[in-house]
């Protein structure tokens, strides 16, 4: 199952470590990256590989909105599938 991980904020060291550590930790591999600062917001996109990942998606989410509360970022983690269908025409 691959997914789309979001990331919007206020640009602030050790953004992309903290999310690419948990992705590690939970055996998530991100298969592409992309990222921007526009004048002090920092914004990523990541498509990431769960199909090895060994907890549900809300533990997941859980741990991707533990971390968007300590950085004081937004963070969103949406499976490709529902991805995909938003955005369908």
């Amino acid at each position: 199952m691959k997914a789309v991980i979001t990331v919007v904020g206020k640009d602030t060291v050790g953004v992309i470590a903290k999310v690419s550590t948990i992705c590690a930790e939970l055996n998530i591999n991100v298969e592409d990256v992309t990222q921007s600062i526009m004048q002090d917001m920092f914004c990523m996109i990541m498509l990431v590989n769960l199909s090895k990942c060994p907890v549900d998606m809300s533990a997941v989410r859980a741990r991707f909105n533990e971390a968007a509360e300590q950085m004081g970022m937004e963070l969103h983690i949406t499976r490709q599938e529902v991805f995909d269908a938003m955005h369908r025409i």
